[in-house]
């Protein structure tokens, strides 16, 4: 998730830990242990953009790293606050709740969180919320905005912080019965059309729970489409949009593109236009391909050395800011 989607449930979660403790400084703890796994963004400063990307959410997101960190953290601040009546285990509360609940988290997007590192490289992802979903953000956004205008003596802090808490699990399960939902419906809509896959995916489009993007992959390619939940028709409009491993088999693996594949976790699509070729990892999805098919995809890697991926990449998430893009999304997530 976002990173200020990390800050505000950290900062409520701190608050109903040890609010009465230490005051709104329990909310300041709890923000920073709940940002904590994410320190692994500082290795992109010495990494290429491609072992960045798969850096990112790997050890400092894993369940060995959360139980190594917090006990050490924990210790350093009881002893830094000792004049208190925190405890050990009042700060292990803090600092292990904020690791775990990151990387619980984080694992409901598409990204992949390595929760078995370095034991394992699996990839850890759930697809139930976009990186970004202001419905799920709102209610601790609302709730840490309070609790930093009200006074630390107030008596209900502690349940303006236990509402956002509730309310933002409680969308969880929401989306997680939206997503049982779409696939029921996608893998009955597959079968009737005949369409033959080896693994399927969906996902929520940008900012909603509501428009979700599908994937059927064969050993050549991918059936892609959009279902909204409040769409009427039940077709569902699939896409063949053709792998062309072939021209990655072409190109020499070094270490970039090893990073590449292993990242994208085998859902990749090569092309080829002129001298270059484009690696698309296809869970990111297009950004405005519920109206039109044919628009980029919103990963996609320029495959030579002198590439400036980082811009490529930025332009690609930015695409979505334009006001058009925005109206064309709440007209398709409607429903047809």
């Amino acid at each position: 998730m976002d990173s200020l989607t990390h800050t505000v449930l950290g900062a409520c979660i701190g608050q109903a830990l040890a609010g009465k403790k230490i005051g709104k400084q329990a909310m300041l703890w709890g923000a920073i242990a709940n940002n904590l796994p994410d320190i692994d963004v500082l290795t992109s400063f010495w990494m290429s953009q491609a072992t960045g990307l798969l850096a990112h959410r790997g050890f400092t997101h894993s369940i060995l790293f959360a139980l190594l960190v917090s006990p050490l953290l924990a210790f350093l601040f009881h002893r830094w606050y000792r004049k208190t009546t925190m405890t050990f285990k009042d700060w292990l509360l803090i600092f292990g709740t904020g690791n775990f609940i990151h990387i619980f988290i984080d694992s409901l997007t598409c990204y992949g969180t390595g929760w078995f590192e370095p034991f394992s490289h699996t990839r850890i992802a759930f697809n139930v919320l976009f990186v970004a979903d202001p419905f799920y953000t709102i209610s601790i956004l609302i709730s840490c905005i309070a609790l930093l205008i009200i006074s630390k003596n107030n008596v209900f802090r502690n349940r303006w912080a236990k509402i956002g808490i509730v309310i933002s699990t409680c969308y969880i399960f929401y989306a997680i019965v939206n997503k049982i939902t779409i696939d029921h419906k996608t893998e009955s809509e597959l079968a009737r059309q005949h369409i033959s896959y080896n693994r399927y995916f969906a996902n929520p489009t940008p900012l909603n729970n509501w428009l979700w993007y599908l994937v059927a992959q064969n050993d050549s390619g991918y059936f892609i489409g959009y279902r909204s939940l409040f769409d009427k028709q039940l077709n569902i409009e699939f896409n063949y949009y053709p792998m062309h491993k072939e021209l990655i088999d072409a190109i020499p693996e070094d270490d970039d593109l090893k990073a590449l594949k292993r990242f994208s976790q085998g859902y990749f699509a090569a092309e080829q236009k002129a001298d270059t070729i484009y690696f698309s990892d296809i869970r990111f999805g297009q950004l405005g391909g519920w109206s039109n098919s044919k628009v980029p995809f919103v990963f996609r890697y320029t495959l030579h050395e002198k590439a400036n991926n980082d811009l490529v990449i930025q332009r690609g998430r930015m695409a979505f800011s334009g006001r058009d893009a925005i109206r064309s999304l709440m007209e398709r997530v409607k429903g047809n």
